[in-house]
């Protein structure tokens, strides 16, 4: 069976990846929620998201289970973080055109795992 990895290609991942850090670098929404170095963030990033799209398990092999949530709770994700992140992903995707069932399948995970991330809740 073939991964959704290997449909999206490493390449375009990774090009992906770096276009949306170049968004959320100017998106003052979000970008203080990341450390300066968004070239290390870009490279945790592609390692999950390899991992997470049934790639290698370079983000294990390196760092160990994701425990995405448990790694992300001292940063204050809201709903408005949340939308800015997946405002910003999909505009990367968009950039790279993927093939319409492929970004919606992506954008239905990564929106499923952007909901997990959220932290903080409006009472």
């Amino acid at each position: 069976m073939t991964t959704p990895y290997e449909l999206i290609t490493k390449e375009k991942l990774y090009a992906i990846i770096d276009t949306f850090y170049q968004y959320v670098e100017k998106d003052n929404r979000i970008n203080h929620l990341f450390p300066g170095d968004f070239k290390e963030t870009a490279r945790k990033q592609k390692q999950f998201l390899t991992q997470f799209l049934g790639g290698p398990t370079l983000y294990s092999d390196e760092h160990g289970h994701p425990m995405m949530r448990a790694r992300h709770m001292h940063f204050k994700i809201g709903q408005l973080e949340k939308e800015a992140w997946l405002e910003n992903m999909t505009k990367a995707i968009d950039a790279h055109q993927l093939e319409s069932e492929l970004r919606q399948y992506l954008l239905e995970r990564l929106t499923l795992t952007a909901e997990h991330m959220v932290n903080q809740y409006d009472e």
